[in-house]
């Protein structure tokens, strides 16, 4: 029989997601917890993570919920599709020579 954590995951996954079949969950019992990772198609990413990680963050704390209510720690992972684009961080004046701290302190003085 399923746990309850993995019914309401994928009930809640299914209902955010435009592809609900291509959803794979996979449960894991060890001496921390349980682990459920998550695998949706590429295009369904965004909708599960949502803006700044906002509805994952709230998935993730149902799902503690749930785990508390069982005596169990619940943790979900969201596995990255392969070829997942990361965006590359940013860094101002990246190419330029790195400068030293004095020199960065005389920058400072500067201004």
């Amino acid at each position: 029989m399923e746990e309850a954590d993995k019914v309401f995951l994928e009930y809640v996954v299914k209902a955010l997601v435009d592809n609900p079949n291509d959803i794979k969950l996979d449960r894991t019992v060890d001496e921390m917890g349980v682990l459920i990772s998550l695998t949706v198609n590429p295009a369904d990413m965004g909708k599960i993570i949502g803006r700044m990680g906002n509805t994952a963050k709230a998935i993730r704390t149902l799902l503690r919920i749930i785990g508390m209510k069982n005596n169990a720690r619940v943790n979900l992972k969201i596995n990255e599709p392969e070829g997942g684009m990361r965006p590359e961080p940013k860094f101002e004046n990246a190419g330029s020579s790195t400068k030293t701290v004095d020199q960065a302190m005389e920058d400072l003085k500067g201004i």
